[in-house]
């Protein structure tokens, strides 16, 4: 089951990246916030389980940037600055 729950988490976070990658999804959408905080908090909680430390860190500050993307896109405010192309 541990290896489910961290198969899913990966999945979330990958699926979010391809579909930003093709253009599916905004990276400042909430979808695409709301599954890259969902992914990486289910990594994280399963790095905690088995004291990862660099998972915990890696995947906890994904969590935490994505879950203050969400706050700051729902005070108005812009979630990143685009770097052009």
């Amino acid at each position: 089951m541990y290896d489910v729950v961290q198969v899913t988490g990966s999945l979330l976070i990958l699926v979010a990246f391809v579909a930003a990658l093709g253009g599916r999804l905004q990276q400042s959408s909430y979808t695409y916030l709301a599954v890259n905080f969902a992914g990486s908090a289910v990594l994280t909680i399963t790095a905690v389980l088995s004291r990862e430390w660099g998972f915990i860190l890696l995947e906890g500050v994904w969590a935490a940037v994505s879950f203050w993307s969400m706050v700051r896109k729902s005070l108005g405010r812009p979630v990143a600055v685009s770097h052009g192309s």
